[in-house]
């Protein structure tokens, strides 16, 4: 149940190219430790100290945080019977983030490339949803879970290898379906009453079921319940920024998806700044997860899952994911728990753009790999990594790679001696780690 940065389980499966023979970093035969625990390397292990200094930081636990505040709201909003769940260990195996999910055993999530290994048995979690089955298991009816989640990825504004999820999920009792319908009634009166427009384009039909084994008539009470809940807490969210933009009603759409776990299953997306923007997948839980939980069969659940950071960009009109993890004071003491305002630039300090190319040899070089490095060595320090050409000779047949660094800096302004060393030692990394040769 992978969820891309904007939703922990439900996403469209996104295949990346596998490309030639992977060389893992773990050149370093030194036991490594996290957290006080020893874990031994192997051919799998990947992470480096810039991923594992974040798992201490906890910034969807500072009160005062955007990432934090928005977890507030939606708990707030779905009140005390919803029980918050934040402290789950990052670490787990690769059973809990694959396995107990059904991942294929070729998903590509599971690779190196794309996940962050201890070893070939323990790694970071890539989303939430590694921790349902244990969550659904403990028998707690209604929770909302938040966690930070890690995982390879590409470097530019909206994209950061480390990012928090919240997944929610309500289980109902045959015996709490009538209090469930008087339930609905009450919270369609009270989105009536809002100023939200609420598209429904979705169906269920023979493309978006309803689950054969389910009471019809209680899934449709799940499934209309997952509805005006998440309507009424998208409009807590935006509600406030909608009226901000000239007092239109906020507009959402709800549009057909298609996810094994869940079954009808939606996306959901707010219309802003004239774009329609995914801010979450959901659906009515497959009966088979919930058996995989021990769920008594005779119940029916709904699931929703979001990125926090993602909503927190738009509601804080943050233009740049590196800003969620500064400490200048500059930013941090813009915000207040509860409040939602918007981030005022403290300044804009000028970007240093610097190529970089390289022959491969007999190991290919995955783009993952270039961005760990870069990251490694000038860490917040990178606005952007693009690859910028690709090529073949066609006479040697010999492989190059290009890419364009965007250096800048959110708290001053670098020197070219700074960038010249970052760039410098960029390079050295490759071509000791890879065996690279230079342009």
């Amino acid at each position: 149940m992978r969820w891309t940065s904007c939703s922990p389980i439900y996403c469209r499966v996104q295949q990346r190219v596998w490309h030639g023979t992977y060389r893992r970093y773990s050149t370093n035969l030194q036991d490594l430790e996290v957290n006080g625990v020893r874990y031994q390397r192997d051919e799998f292990t990947n992470v480096r100290p810039s991923i594992l200094s974040h798992l201490s930081r906890n910034i969807y636990l500072q009160p005062n945080h955007p990432i934090a505040i928005v977890r507030s709201l939606i708990e707030n909003h779905f009140g005390s019977s919803f029980t918050p769940i934040t402290s789950l260990p990052p670490i787990v195996t690769p059973r809990q983030n694959f396995d107990e999910l059904e991942f294929p055993a070729d998903h590509p999530g599971r690779r190196p490339s794309d996940s962050y290994y201890l070893n070939k048995d323990w790694m970071l979690r890539t989303h939430t949803s590694a921790h349902e089955i244990q969550v659904f298991r403990s028998g707690i009816p209604k929770w909302l879970l938040s966690a930070d989640v890690y995982r390879r990825d590409e470097i530019d504004r909206s994209h950061y290898p480390v990012f928090h999820q919240m997944e929610g999920a309500r289980v109902v009792e045959p015996v709490d379906m009538r209090q469930l319908a008087q339930e609905n009634k009450e919270l369609e009166r009270a989105l009536g009453k809002v100023n939200i427009e609420v598209e429904d384009l979705s169906s269920t039909g023979e493309k978006n079921p309803y689950q054969p084994w389910h009471n019809k008539e209680h899934a449709l009470l799940v499934n209309a319940n997952l509805k005006h809940s998440l309507n009424g807490m998208i409009y807590a969210l935006f509600g406030n920024l909608a009226a901000q933009r000239g007092g239109k009603p906020l507009q959402v759409r709800w549009i057909d998806a298609y996810f094994p776990w869940t079954g009808p299953s939606y996306e959901v997306e707010v219309l802003f700044d004239g774009k329609w923007l995914e801010i979450l997948g959901c659906g009515v839980m497959q009966q088979a997860a919930l058996a995989r939980s021990s769920v008594p069969s005779d119940r029916v659940a709904w699931a929703f899952g979001l990125g926090l950071e993602r909503i927190a960009m738009v509601l804080f009109q943050i233009p740049d994911i590196r800003l969620f993890w500064s400490q200048d004071p500059r930013f941090l003491q813009q915000f207040s728990a509860g409040q939602v305002t918007q981030f005022k630039p403290y300044s804009k300090y000028p970007n240093s753009s610097k190529d970089i190319s390289f022959w491969l040899k007999d190991v290919e070089v995955h783009e993952n790999d270039v961005y760990d490095i870069v990251r490694e060595v000038a860490g917040e320090l990178v606005e952007e990594v693009k690859e910028i050409d690709r090529f073949t000779h066609p006479s040697t047949g010999r492989s190059s790679r290009a890419y364009r660094i965007d250096y800048r800096s959110m708290e001053r302004t670098l020197t070219n001696d700074e960038v010249n060393t970052l760039h410098s030692e960029i390079g050295s990394r490759l071509r000791d780690l890879f065996s690279v040769e230079l342009r």
